[in-house]
């Protein structure tokens, strides 16, 4: 079955960066995009950034986070990574990524147009 598996989240300072990973299984075919979003408590969930898995190049991120986070991908690991820079309080929150079909509109980063999710994993900033 298909597994979406993030880790390496934790605590950091204002102003540090943290890293994080999806690590893939399951798939039978690569015509799948990978997102990245976050909730923290009592607000939605948002889209971040979602890479296509078929081409390995084609990328996306909303307004907000572009220029401080990047994601990235290594095939042969079967992970993309979400690199996050210059983080905030504002950032806490549960990080998820998941996985859509690239025949549907994934670029929008809508949460609607993810079909499978990891469990997520915490990142909290410190002022």
């Amino acid at each position: 079955e298909v597994q979406l598996v993030e880790s390496g989240g934790g605590q950091v300072q204002a102003g540090g960066s943290v890293t994080l990973s999806c690590a893939e299984s399951g798939f039978s075919f690569t015509d799948y995009a990978i997102g990245w979003f976050r909730q923290a408590p009592g607000k939605k969930r948002e889209g971040l950034a979602c890479i296509n898995r078929s081409d390995g190049r084609t990328t996306f991120y909303t307004e907000s986070v572009k220029g401080r986070f990047t994601i990235s991908r290594d095939s042969a690991k079967n992970t993309v990574y979400l690199q996050m820079t210059s983080l905030e309080p504002e950032d806490t929150a549960v990080y998820y990524c998941a996985a859509a079909s690239i025949y549907g509109d994934y670029g929008r980063l809508m949460r609607s147009d993810y079909e499978f999710w990891g469990p997520g994993t915490q990142v909290t900033v410190s002022s």
